[in-house]
C-alpha cells in the first residue's frame, strides 16, 4: 500500500480519544502495516482509551548502530465519530482534507513509508515506532511508556504536523489546567436576597484575579475558557466553577502561576474557594540541546535539497514530555498544512513525499 493509500485509509477510519474501540481499529491497520514491513509488534493493553501500538524495527545488514530512534505518533483525533460524512477524505487543487489528516494521521503514514524508505537504502540502526491512543486528551495512559521507550532511544522523532512553511517546532509552551469551584449561600432573589452570597459574583471577582496573572512579557497565558454556575434566575447561586487554561513558556513561571492559583482568597464574605489542577506538560525551549539536535537534522536536510528551519508554538504534544529527560528530540516532522481541528485541516499533497524522504533521511545518517 502506498503512502496516500494508507493515509486515506487512517483518515476514513475515525478515531475519537473517548470511543476505544474506534482507536483500536487504527491500531489494527497500524500493526498490520507493521508486520509487513517485518516488524515485531507489542499492543500495549487500555481498559478505557485505546491501546497503544509498539512496532520494532530490527537493526539489519552488517552489525548493529547503537540505540534506536524512536517515532512517536498518535491514533487518536478530535472529531467525534460521523464527520467523515460531512467532512469527507478528498484531494483538490494539491490539497488533501479529511479528519485528522494532519493531526496526525498523515504522521502514521509518513512514518510507516519512511521506515520502508530507510531500510530499503541501507539503514542498519534499529528504529521503534510507537502509536499510542490518548494524545488529545493529554496522553495520561500513554506519559510512562512514552518517557521509558524514549530513555532507550538516541534520538525521538514525534510526528507532529509542521508549521505552515514547513518550520520544526524546536520550542513549545508547556502548561496545564486549573478548576476553581466557589461556594456561597442560596436564598430567594426577591424575599431573602441579603441573606444569599452569591457565588456567581465571587467567582467574577476571582476571574479578573486569574485573568490578570497573564504576563505576555514572558509569553504566559491565562485563559478562564469555561464558568458554570446558578440554577435560576430568582435564587442566588450556591455554586460556580470556571476551568482555567495556562500556558508557560519559562519554567519558573508554572511555580509563579501555580503559586497564586494555589493562593486564590475569597473577597466576598460567607464564600468558600477549591482549586485542583496542575501542569501537564512542561516547556520545551529552545535550549542548547535543542540547538545542536536542529543543528544536526538541518545539516541532514541540506544534503536532500530541503532548507529545514526552526519554528515554534504555544500549543503542547508529547515532545514536551520527552525534553526534560535531555534527550535529543525533534518535533512537527509530519506533513504541511494547517486547520487541524477544525473541518478547514488540510495537508499539501506533495508534502507527504518530501516528508518520507527527510525522516528516512535522517534514520539512516543519524
Amino acid at each position: 500500500m502506498d503512502t496516500k493509500s494508507l493515509l486515506r485509509l487512517l483518515v476514513e477510519t475515525e478515531s475519537p480519544s473517548h470511543d476505544k474501540a474506534a482507536v483500536d481499529r487504527v491500531g489494527a491497520i497500524v500493526a498490520e502495516e507493521s508486520r509487513k514491513l517485518g516488524a515485531k509488534v507489542e499492543i500495549v493493553p487500555n481498559k478505557e482509551t485505546g491501546n497503544h501500538v509498539i512496532a520494532r524495527f530490527g537493526a539489519r545488514g552488517e552489525g548493529n548502530m547503537g540505540k534506536p530512534i524512536l517515532l512517536v505518533c498518535h491514533m487518536d483525533t478530535v472529531f467525534p465519530l460521523g464527520t467523515i460524512e460531512k467532512f469527507p477524505y478528498r484531494e483538490a487543487e494539491g490539497k488533501i482534507m479529511g479528519p485528522g489528516v494532519s493531526d496526525m494521521k498523515a504522521s502514521i503514514a509518513i512514518s510507516l513509508g519512511a521506515i520502508e524508505e530507510a531500510y530499503e537504502n541501507g539503514t542498519t540502526r534499529p528504529v521503534t515506532l510507537l502509536c499510542t491512543s490518548d494524545e488529545e486528551i493529554g496522553s495520561v495512559t500513554s506519559r510512562e511508556l512514552i518517557q521509558t521507550l524514549a530513555k532507550e532511544s538516541e534520538l525521538v522523532l514525534v510526528m507532529e504536523p509542521a508549521l505552515i512553511d514547513g518550520s520544526l517546532k524546536t520550542w513549545r509552551k508547556g502548561g496545564g489546567g486549573f478548576h476553581v469551584k466557589v461556594r456561597g449561600r442560596a436564598a430567594h432573589a426577591g424575599g431573602d436576597h441579603e441573606k444569599g452570597r452569591n457565588a456567581i459574583e465571587e467567582m467574577a471577582h476571582q476571574v479578573i484575579a486569574i485573568q490578570k496573572m497573564t504576563d505576555y512579557s514572558k509569553k504566559t497565558t491565562l485563559n478562564v475558557g469555561v464558568i458554570r454556575g446558578g440554577t435560576v434566575p430568582n435564587v442566588v447561586p450556591e455554586f460556580a466553577e470556571v476551568e482555567v487554561d495556562v500556558r508557560v513558556l519559562q519554567p519558573e513561571e508554572w511555580d509563579r502561576v501555580e503559586g497564586m492559583m494555589k493562593n486564590l482568597k475569597p473577597v466576598l464574605e460567607g464564600t468558600s474557594i477549591e482549586v485542583t489542577g496542575g501542569l501537564n506538560r512542561g516547556p520545551m525551549p529552545f535550549d542548547d540541546k535543542m540547538q545542536s539536535t536542529f543543528g544536526k537534522a538541518k545539516t541532514m536536510a541540506a544534503e536532500i535539497g530541503v532548507d529545514l528551519k526552526a519554528g515554534g508554538t504555544g500549543g503542547m504534544s508529547d515532545a514536551n514530555i520527552v525534553a526534560p529527560l535531555g534527550i535529543s528530540v525533534l518535533d512537527g516532522l509530519g506533513a504541511i498544512g494547517e486547520g487541524y481541528h477544525s473541518e478547514r485541516e488540510y495537508i499539501f499533497a506533495g508534502s507527504l513525499a518530501q516528508r518520507v524522504k527527510l525522516i528516512s533521511t535522517l534514520l539512516k545518517n543519524w
